[in-house]
């Protein structure tokens, strides 16, 4: 466990920056540069700019001086490494296109989504969750579930567009928040299913034969049969949204969750996310309660 930083050679703003990252978890990287005076707004998806003037400073603290290629290798290594394509602006242009597809014409309400979904406060909830969702809808959606596909991936945007951490009132308030902008402009039926679909998102528990509930249930829940560095970095950012909590309390309240989906029996739904899924995803769930 290390916080790391590289020499100051990367200029803006008149000034050069150096790179502040955590080989551990990004509480850790959270803790230690709180605990430096550098402010959150510093934080850039997996790391910290800081300014020339504060690197002696933050070595004298605590920080191991690398090179800017070990810095790099040690971020990937860590899993807490934001690949390119996910970060902020080619992310946001990315689902931009994908919402043009879905809602031609309609510009205005992607970008008040994805808006939603970029709020400060977020660490997991985020664009990079929901792309993460629609890429494992394009995976599961099959020929046969043409007529499904727009409600789905509709709900899809909406699921987690109201987010504050408190659960079941996150789903209520984003099934909401569907039916306003969608009433009126799409047919009832299509409305409602939107809505019934984003609150399934709260307990993963849709009814036999539902199959657009196992659709977005199992696209929602792909992220646990990631790879361990991507595992790593969603099990750093669910942390790091209740980073309000003490560790006593989270880890317990983080350890109910865990037995929870290690308990559900199937933990996907859909014949595509069973085959490739569910293996890695106990593995990756079992490993992180064993952690704790």
């Amino acid at each position: 466990m290390a916080v790391l930083i590289d020499p100051p050679t990367w200029p803006a703003h008149g000034t050069v920056f150096s790179h502040l990252v955590s080989t551990a978890s990004l509480e850790e990287l959270h803790a230690f540069a709180a605990a430096a005076g550098i402010p959150r707004r510093a934080f850039d998806e997996d790391h910290y700019d800081v300014p020339a003037r504060r690197y002696r400073d933050l070595v004298v603290q605590g920080a191991q001086e690398v090179t800017g290629a070990d810095l790099v290798r040690s971020l990937i290594a860590s899993g807490l490494r934001v690949p390119a394509r996910r970060r902020a602006p080619k992310l946001r242009a990315a689902l931009m296109s994908r919402w043009e597809v879905l809602m031609p014409g309609v510009p205005g309400l992607g970008g008040e989504l994805l808006d939603r979904w970029s709020e400060a406060h977020r660490e997991y909830h985020t664009p990079t969750h929901l792309l993460g969702v629609l890429e494992g809808l394009d995976l599961l959606l099959e020929p046969t579930d043409e007529p499904l596909r727009r409600v789905v991936i509709l709900a899809a945007w909406f699921h987690d567009a109201v987010y504050e951490g408190i659960a079941g009132q996150d789903e209520r308030a984003s099934a909401s928040l569907a039916v306003q902008h969608l009433e009126g402009s799409m047919p009832d039926a299509v409305v409602r299913d939107v809505e019934r679909l984003v609150l399934l998102t709260a307990a993963h528990d849709p009814a036999p034969g539902d199959r657009a509930g196992h659709l977005l249930c199992d696209a929602d829940l792909a992220v646990l049969a990631g790879t361990p560095e991507a595992y790593t970095r969603y099990a750093a950012a669910i942390r790091g949204e209740y980073r309000h909590l003490p560790q006593d309390a989270f880890t317990a309240g983080r350890r109910a969750v865990l037995q929870r989906l290690l308990t559900l029996e199937p933990l996907y739904r859909t014949a595509i996310a069973q085959a490739e899924w569910t293996g890695p995803a106990r593995r990756n769930l079992a490993q992180e309660l064993a952690s704790l």
